[in-house]
C-alpha cells in the first residue's frame, strides 16, 4: 500500500553515492539527492548557475533573457617588484561577467609605453571558486564592491562598477558596499616623471609632422601658372603646373611644353621640395643649414667609450628661412620660384573646395594665361606635273622620299557600302550617247556607279550573245571644265549628279540617263535628300498643275472603281493610245516560246481532246475553259465563245509560220492620254499614289 504522498510519485530510483576507482570502492559524491531525485532531510543542493527570481508565468531561458547583458567591474592588482627602486606596481583590470552563461573575462587596458603584455588577461570561460570549494563556479552573487576576488590564485580588488551593474545587483537583492578608490602607481608617480625631465643628448629632436601626414596624405593642391619670360633674349611665355603637397608643405612644378617647341622635355621644372619665399638665399656648405647646432662631442676611454652631444639650446647659429605655405597661395598672386616670377592663374576643383572650407574664400576668378595662337601658315603645294596621278604627285611634295600614294579610301564608307547579300550597292543607269555623228546616233550604254569608292564604269550592250564591250573601265571620273595643272586636287562626279534625265559628261562624252534598274530606283527613293527629283511630293506637285486641263478626271476614276475602294489596277490606270495589239506580233511571240519548248502537232493533239469534250460539235467552247492569257477577239464570236480549231491552227508554228520578230529597242517612248497624265494628282485616288507610278510617269516622259 502506497502512502498518500507517494501516489503522484513517478520516479523511485535511488541515487548512487558509491563507485569504483582503480577497482577500489569509494564515495563518489555526497551532494546527490535521495530516492526519486528528492532531497534528503536537512539536505541543500549547491546551485551550479546563478538563480534569479522569475516572474509568474515566465519560462524564458536565461541565455535568451540575458543575451548581450554584461556586468562590468573595475579592479586592480598589486604586483610585487623585486627591485631596489620600487616594491610594487598597481595594474588595473576590467572584469566582465556574462549573465547568460556565468562566464567571466578579465581585460587589462593598454597603457602606452608600459613595456608589459596587456589586452585580454583571462579569456572568457567559467571560473571555479578557490579551494576547498573548487567544485563550484562563480555566480553573480559572489560579486560586490570593495571586496577581494581570487582568480587562479591572483587576488583582484574590486573598487567600483558601472551604473548598469549597480542597478542589476540591487534588483536581485545584493546589498552594495560603498565604492572605493584605486591607489596611484608609484612607478608612474615618481620614476616616470623623473624620466620625462631627462634631456635628450641626440642632436635632432622629435618631429611632430605625423599628424599632418596622416591627415593630408595624398591630398595635393594644383595651380595653373604662367612665367612670362618674353622680355629676355629668346624668351617666351611658359605655362606651368604647380603642385602643393599638404602632407609636408612641399612644392613641385612641371612645365607644359607645346608641340614642336624646340625645348628639351624635362621631367620637372622644380623638383619636390620646400620653396623659400626670398630665394635664392645663397650657397651653403653641406650641414651648414640645420635646425640645431652641436656645440661639442665627447667620449670616454678607449676601453669603455661613451658618446654624447652638447646642443645649443638657444639656437644662436640657426638660419631662419621662411617657406611658402598654403595660405600664401591664391589666384592672382605672384610667387618667387628661385628668382622667377610665377603668376598663379587658375586652380582645379579640389583646390577651390579646400580654400573655401578652410579659409572661406569664395572668389576664384581665373586669369587668362593661354598665349594667343600663332598665325596659321598656309601650306602651298606646287601644281600638278602631269606624271602619274594627282595624289602621287601630292605625296611626293609631302615627304622627302617619294612614295606611291593611292587614293585615300574612306574605310568606313567602303565597309558600309560593300556588296553584301542582295545589297549590291551599285547604281546602274541606261544611257544614250548624245552626238552629232551619224554612226554613233542611237548607241546605248550601261553606266554603273559604285557607292563604296565613288568609281564609275561604262559598258555598251552589243548584239545577241556577243557579251558586253567595255567602254570605260572602273575609275573615278573628273568633272569637266577643271584646270589640269593646278595645286588643288580635282573634283570628281558624285552620286547626287546621277538621276534619270540628267546629262553626264564622262571624259568628253555626254550621256543622257534614260532609266535605271529597280535597286537604283529604290535607293534614290530611300535617299531622297540626295535625289530631290525622287520625292513623291515633287511628282504630285507637277501632276497637280495639269488638273485644270482634265475636268472629268474624277468621273473616269469613279467609273473604273465600281466598288468604291479608291484603288485600281495598274493596267487599268495605264491606258495606251492604241489598246489593240497586233495579232501577228502576239502569235509570233507564242510561236517563239513553243519552239523553245519543242511543242509539235498542236492541231492533232489539242483538237482531238477538245472535240471529245465539246458535245455540240460546233467547234466552240466557253471562254472560261481557255486561259485568259490566250484569249483573243479574233477567235471569239458574238456569244463570247472561242473557236478552238482556229485558235490552235494559228498556234501551230509548223503549218502557220510567222515572220521572225524584230528586236525592239529598250528605249521606247511611252505616250499617255491627257487623262492619265493628271490622274495621280486626283484626290479620289488617295493623292498618296504609288511612288513607283510617279517614277514610271517621270521615266516615260509624261513629267
Amino acid at each position: 500500500m502506497c502512502l498518500p504522498f507517494e501516489r503522484n510519485k513517478k520516479k523511485f530510483h535511488k541515487s548512487q553515492h558509491w563507485g569504483f576507482c582503480n577497482n577500489v570502492s569509494m564515495l563518489v559524491s555526497e551532494s546527490k539527492p535521495g530516492i526519486g531525485g528528492e532531497l534528503l532531510v536537512h539536505q541543500k543542493m549547491k546551485p551550479k548557475y546563478s538563480v534569479f527570481a522569475k516572474e509568474v508565468g515566465s519560462n524564458t531561458p536565461s541565455w535568451v533573457a540575458f543575451d548581450k547583458q554584461v556586468l562590468s567591474f573595475d579592479a586592480y592588482v598589486e604586483d610585487e617588484v623585486h627591485d631596489k627602486k620600487e616594491n610594487y606596481r598597481i595594474r588595473r583590470y576590467k572584469i566582465f561577467f556574462y549573465l547568460e552563461d556565468d562566464t567571466i573575462q578579465v581585460n587589462e587596458p593598454e597603457v602606452k609605453n608600459s613595456g608589459l603584455p596587456q589586452g585580454t588577461f583571462i579569456r572568457r570561460h567559467r571560473i571555479s571558486l578557490p579551494p576547498p570549494h573548487d567544485d563550484q563556479f562563480y555566480t553573480v552573487y559572489h560579486f560586490n564592491i570593495n571586496i577581494d576576488i581570487v582568480f587562479y590564485g591572483r587576488t583582484f580588488k574590486i573598487y567600483d562598477c558601472d551604473a548598469f551593474t549597480k542597478n542589476f545587483l540591487k534588483k536581485i537583492g545584493v546589498k552594495l558596499n560603498p565604492p572605493g578608490q584605486c591607489p596611484e602607481d608609484p612607478y608612474l608617480k615618481i620614476w616616470r616623471k623623473k624620466l620625462d625631465y631627462i634631456k635628450r643628448l641626440h642632436p635632432h629632436g622629435p618631429s611632430n609632422t605625423l599628424k599632418q601626414f596622416l591627415e593630408y596624405d595624398r591630398k595635393v593642391l594644383r595651380f595653373f601658372c604662367l612665367w612670362d619670360d618674353s622680355t629676355s633674349l629668346f624668351g617666351n611665355r611658359r605655362e606651368l603646373i604647380l603642385h602643393y603637397f599638404l602632407s609636408d608643405d612641399t612644392i613641385k612644378i612641371k612645365e607644359l611644353l607645346p608641340h614642336n617647341s624646340g625645348r628639351d622635355d624635362m621631367p620637372f621644372f622644380l623638383q619636390r621640395r620646400k620653396l623659400p619665399k626670398y630665394g635664392p638665399p645663397g650657397v651653403y656648405q653641406p650641414g651648414e643649414i640645420t635646425d640645431q647646432i652641436v656645440l661639442n662631442m665627447y667620449g670616454g676611454l678607449a676601453v669603455n667609450q661613451v658618446h654624447g652631444y652638447l646642443l645649443d639650446k638657444y639656437k644662436l647659429g640657426k638660419l631662419e628661412q621662411e617657406f611658402y605655405k598654403d595660405s600664401d597661395l591664391s589666384l592672382g598672386t605672384t610667387i618667387n620660384v628661385w628668382g622667377r616670377k610665377v603668376l598663379l592663374c587658375d586652380c582645379d576643383e579640389f583646390t577651390k573646395a579646400y580654400y573655401k572650407n578652410k579659409y572661406g574664400i569664395e572668389n576664384f576668378t581665373s586669369i587668362s594665361y593661354k598665349a594667343p595662337p600663332p598665325p596659321k601658315v598656309e601650306r602651298k603645294f606646287p601644281p600638278y606635273t602631269g606624271f602619274g596621278s594627282e595624289e602621287d604627285s601630292l605625296c611626293s611634295c609631302i615627304g622627302l622620299l617619294p612614295k606611291p600614294c593611292p587614293h585615300l579610301k574612306n574605310i568606313r564608307k567602303f565597309m558600309d557600302n560593300y556588296k553584301l547579300c542582295n545589297e549590291s550597292n551599285v547604281l546602274r543607269f541606261l544611257a544614250k550617247l548624245i552626238t552629232n555623228q551619224y554612226a554613233n546616233i542611237g548607241r546605248l550604254f550601261i553606266i554603273s556607279y559604285f557607292l563604296s569608292d565613288d568609281t564609275i564604269s561604262v559598258f555598251e550592250p552589243t548584239e545577241k550573245n556577243s557579251g558586253l564591250r567595255k567602254f570605260l573601265k572602273r575609275m573615278r571620273v573628273k568633272r569637266p571644265g577643271q584646270e589640269v595643272f593646278k595645286s588643288e586636287l580635282s573634283e570628281y562626279i558624285k552620286v547626287e549628279e546621277l538621276y534619270i534625265g540628267a546629262k553626264v559628261n564622262v571624259n568628253g562624252y555626254v550621256f543622257l540617263l534614260l532609266s535605271a534598274d529597280e535597286y537604283t530606283l529604290k535607293f534614290m527613293e530611300k535617299n531622297s535628300d540626295k535625289f530631290p527629283l525622287s520625292k513623291l511630293e515633287l511628282a504630285l506637285e507637277k501632276l497637280k498643275e495639269k488638273i485644270p486641263k482634265s475636268g472629268d478626271i474624277r468621273q473616269v476614276f469613279r467609273a473604273a472603281d465600281s466598288g468604291f475602294m479608291k484603288k485600281m489596277d495598274y493596267n487599268t490606270f495605264r491606258v495606251p493610245d492604241d489598246p489593240c495589239l497586233d495579232m501577228n506580233v502576239l502569235i509570233a511571240v507564242a510561236h517563239e516560246q513553243l519552239k523553245k519548248n519543242s511543242f509539235e502537232n498542236l492541231k492533232d493533239s489539242f483538237i482531238d481532246v477538245y472535240t471529245k469534250i465539246e458535245k455540240s460539235k460546233k467547234k466552240v467552247l466557253p471562254s472560261e475553259d481557255i486561259k485568259r492569257l490566250c484569249k483573243s477577239s479574233r477567235f471569239e464570236n458574238s456569244e463570247e465563245q472561242i473557236n478552238y480549231e482556229s485558235f490552235f491552227c494559228a498556234l501551230n508554228w509548223r503549218i502557220n509560220p510567222m515572220p521572225e520578230l524584230v528586236e525592239i529597242s529598250p528605249v521606247k517612248e511611252v505616250k499617255l492620254t491627257p487623262i492619265l497624265k493628271t490622274s495621280v494628282a486626283c484626290s479620289y485616288s488617295g493623292v498618296s499614289g504609288s511612288l513607283r507610278t510617279s517614277r514610271w510617269l517621270r521615266d516615260s516622259g509624261a513629267l
